[in-house]
């Protein structure tokens, strides 16, 4: 068995910002020579978010405002006595922080229109690491 570990790192905005993730991912399972097996994508921390998605720029500001009705960043969040990211901390937790792709014959198993992004929630430009690991043979 197999196990091989890859890091995207990421300069990000903040503020809601989606970017796909799908082709560094794809690469990353070409360098580690896996042809059946699993693909676990992660982001650490509690203000981002990994999920699959249609990554198209009408689904992205669907998403984007689904997400400002259910976790609003002008509402009042007990966690913003001491920052002010409440919504960002809310909204990670709805989507969570990991995905897995099953990989067959040597490709991630995605749908035509499904890619794997990253979501970044926080109030500020942050520097991201993504953490990839593959597992099988």
């Amino acid at each position: 068995m197999t196990v091989a570990t890859h890091r995207i790192r990421l300069d990000t905005r903040g503020r809601g910002q989606i970017i796909d993730l799908t082709p560094q991912l794809r690469d990353a399972l070409a360098k580690s020579g896996l042809k059946s097996g699993v693909c676990v994508v992660h982001v650490p921390g509690s203000t981002g978010a990994i999920t699959a998605m249609e990554f198209e720029p009408g689904l992205v500001e669907d998403l984007t405002k689904a997400l400002e009705r259910l976790a609003p960043a002008d509402a009042h969040y007990a966690h913003n006595t001491h920052d002010d990211n409440g919504y960002a901390h809310i909204r990670a937790s709805l989507l969570g922080p990991s995905v897995s792709i099953p990989v067959v014959d040597g490709a991630l198993s995605l749908g035509t229109w499904q890619q794997i992004v990253f979501l970044d929630f926080d109030t500020r430009p942050r520097q991201r690491e993504i953490i990839v690991q593959f597992v099988g043979e």
